[in-house]
Formats: C-alpha cells, sequence, structure tokens
C-alpha cells in the first residue's frame, strides 16, 4: 500500500496543475487556428496584451510571429521577465489602478491608431486586465476610479458586478477598445478568470459587446450604496457597445481546465479525485468551512467518496471586509477551513489564487491540516476574531501555513483542495 504524504503530495498537485494552464501553450495553439493565419500575411501585426499574465502571452506570441511585431505590454508590477523585441512593457497597479495604468493604456493605444481593414490587432487577455487596461472616459478622473474600485472591492460585489461599473466609466472597456481598433480587425486570445467565460465581463470586455446596462449599473450603486458624484451617475447612463463587427474571440484557458488538470494529478497520485463545482462564489470563510465539514464526512462515514481521494473546487469566493487586518480570500478560505478540521489527522486543504498571489500579499493561499489552528492558537491567534479582522496573512503565517508560489505567469481564478489520506 501505497504511503501518503499528504503535504508534498499536494505541493505536487498545485504545482502540475498551475503548470498545466500556463499561457505559452494556449497562445500557439490560438495562433495555428486557420482564421488567424489567414490574416497573418495581409497587414501589420499589431500586439496588444494585457493582464496579469501580459508578458508570457506576448513572449509565446513573438516567439511564434518573429521579429516583424509592434506593440504593447501591460501587465502587473513584477510579472514581466525581460524586454520583448519590438515590444513596449508597461507595469501597473493591481487590483486598483495607478498612473501608470492610464500611462500605459495610453501608450498601447498609439499603437491602433490609423490601422487599415488589412491590419490585425493580436489582444490578448488575461485575468487582471480590469484594473491594468484603464482609460477612464471623459469627466472621469483616476482618483474617481480608484474610489469606486476600492469600494466595490470592500463591499463584496462580485467580479461581474464590479466589471459592470467599469465598463461604464471608462473610455477602453464594454467593447470601446475594439471600436478604436477600427477599420482592422481585433483578434482576441483569452485567459479567462471570469466564472462562465462571459467574454463581455473578462477584463471588463474591452473588444465585446457589451451585455450588461446603464440601469443594471445604477442598480449596482444602489445595492452597494456606493458613493459617487452626480456628473459620475450621469456617466453611467452613458451606453456601451451592443454590437462588434470586427472582432474574433478565442478562449484558450479557464478555471474548468485547472481542476480537471488538478483531478488528473491527483488521480495519477493515487487519490480518487471528486469536483464539487467550477463556479464556487459564497463568501471564503462559509467555502473553507463547507470544505472542511465534507472532509470530516469522509473520514466519519466514507461519504461521498472512499479514502483516499481528493476533493477540488474551483471558482472566485468573496471577501466582507469588517476589519483592518491582511490577507485575501483564499487566505481567508484556508483559515476557517483549518478552524474546521482542528486536531483530524489524514487531511490537509489548500486555496489559492493561479496566478500566485491572492489580497494585497505575497502569498498565493493558505495550506492547512489538523494542527494548523493550535499552532495559530499558541501565537495568539483565535481564529473567530481573526476572521473578524480579516487578518488570515499573520495568523497563517504565525502557523507556518502561508502557500507562496511567486507569480506564475497565469490567471485563472481559484482552486482548493482536499486530500483526505
Amino acid at each position: 500500500m501505497k504511503n501518503f504524504n499528504l503535504r508534498d503530495d499536494m505541493t505536487e498537485i498545485i504545482n502540475s496543475a498551475i503548470k498545466s494552464v500556463l499561457p505559452e501553450s494556449a497562445v500557439k495553439e490560438a495562433l495555428q487556428r486557420e482564421d488567424f493565419i489567414s490574416r497573418r500575411n495581409k497587414g501589420k501585426i499589431i500586439i496588444a496584451s494585457i493582464g496579469k499574465a501580459a508578458w508570457r502571452m506576448a513572449r509565446a506570441a513573438a516567439d511564434i510571429l518573429g521579429e516583424n511585431i509592434s506593440g504593447a505590454v501591460v501587465t502587473k508590477y513584477e510579472h514581466s521577465m525581460s524586454e520583448i523585441k519590438g515590444l513596449e512593457i508597461f507595469e501597473a497597479g493591481h487590483p486598483v489602478l495607478d498612473s501608470n495604468t492610464i500611462k500605459g493604456t495610453k501608450e498601447l493605444l498609439k499603437y491602433v491608431e490609423n490601422l487599415t481593414a488589412d491590419d490585425t490587432v493580436l489582444f490578448l487577455v488575461s485575468g487582471g486586465g480590469s484594473a491594468l487596461f484603464e482609460l477612464p472616459a471623459e469627466g472621469v478622473t483616476l482618483t474617481d476610479m480608484m474610489s469606486i474600485t476600492n469600494q466595490l472591492l470592500a463591499s463584496g460585489a462580485d467580479i461581474v458586478e464590479i466589471n459592470t461599473i467599469r465598463k461604464h466609466l471608462s473610455a477602453v472597456k464594454g467593447g470601446r477598445f475594439a471600436k478604436l481598433c477600427e477599420p482592422a480587425h481585433v483578434y482576441m486570445v483569452v485567459l479567462s478568470d471570469v466564472l462562465g467565460d462571459r467574454l463581455d465581463s473578462i477584463a471588463s470586455g474591452p473588444a465585446w459587446p457589451d451585455n450588461s446596462t446603464s440601469e443594471e449599473a445604477l442598480n449596482i450603486v444602489k445595492k452597494y450604496s456606493l458613493n459617487m458624484k452626480n456628473d459620475l451617475l450621469e456617466i453611467l447612463k452613458q451606453e456601451t457597445p451592443k454590437e462588434l463587427n470586427n472582432v474574433t474571440a478565442v478562449i484558450t484557458g479557464s478555471v474548468t481546465a485547472l481542476c480537471d488538470s488538478a483531478m488528473k494529478f491527483a488521480s495519477e497520485k493515487g487519490y480518487t479525485p471528486l469536483l464539487l463545482t467550477t463556479t464556487l462564489t459564497c463568501e471564503a470563510r462559509e467555502a473553507g468551512s463547507f470544505m472542511a465539514s465534507i472532509a470530516r464526512e469522509i473520514l466519519n462515514s466514507g461519504r461521498p467518496v472512499k479514502t483516499p481521494c481528493a476533493i477540488i473546487a474551483g471558482g472566485e469566493t468573496v471577501v466582507h471586509l469588517t476589519g483592518k487586518g491582511l490577507g485575501g480570500r483564499n487566505q481567508e478560505f484556508a483559515l476557517s477551513a483549518a478552524n474546521g478540521i482542528k486536531g483530524l489527522e489524514n487531511v490537509v486543504i489548500a486555496s489559492l489564487g493561479s496566478d500566485g498571489t491572492d489580497g494585497p500579499t505575497d502569498a498565493a493561499g493558505g495550506i492547512v491540516d489538523g494542527r494548523t489552528a493550535v499552532l495559530m492558537e499558541k501565537s495568539g491567534f483565535e481564529i473567530n476574531e481573526t476572521l473578524k479582522n480579516n487578518d488570515a496573512y499573520h495568523a497563517l503565517k504565525a502557523a507556518g501555513a502561508l502557500l507562496i508560489t511567486g507569480p506564475t505567469g497565469t490567471n485563472v481564478n481559484d482552486v482548493a483542495i482536499a486530500l483526505i489520506g
């Protein structure tokens, strides 16, 4: 019988699953499609790459297309690795945009001016594009955008709601970037970080007809009691493009692919995999508690799957800020799970962001077992109070339970795994 080392196995499963959804192979596959090849020799190819995986996607495209390219990359700080010949690289703030966001976006837009119908804008899109690619609409300031983004993040609004507001206050989102590229064709290659792969929501849909309406945007303002000036409310009433005729879109990666890979590698390690969902959207602490309860049920009854097993869930949970601590949704998931499996043997639970970052921290998430809660308590952290203060980072750090991968180069939502030996 195999001797299971749960923590080592968890690390290998996570690393292998992340590697399987890195953007290089996905971009290369997309650029071998006939609908792109048919345009390749017609006119100029302009690369516009945005998001947390923007550098890797642009690097892969440059390797295929050679030196006869130009364009720009806008990515998160410390997410570019070197120069790419023919491309300008800009780094900016995430999850809240900053002045470098505006600078990088303006420079990128210069490359799509005065194009012809024979030209192609290779638009490479990954998660984080909403914050990293932005030019406020006329009458909206950077300060306005930062304030509204902070309010939305703190309110517990989901990503679709956040992007609905962003689109209606932007000069490039909600299909407006594609309009700026006309008459050139936009060939969009997408790594999806939005549940359901809604193209009008990924990076706030810069090159896709917008399904959201001004009425929905105003209802979100009301729902979360956002503090917005009257002139901004008037701008929200301006509709985004509902039809575009110059765009081809290819989705090359998603949380479903990430979960499928995690199941595959868990099975190879000898665990029976069980996928719960790829659309997890509830409160992070509730999701962590639920995952712990499933682990307890399996240990007690062998239901719904026999051990050794791997329980897997993908998606993007939310956090309502009630305290002033440090953390992120995956760390809060792990902290809550630690409370639920306290004292149990043969259980390890991990939750992480596929991009390697979770909230405003250097951690991707957390990895906990039956001893983690005890170690936290010995360090002075009472879990329920720590959750109220949203201080999962410091509690997990004290227990040696932070999961730190560094930037991975991809971004396809989050994955949570429970290994039960």
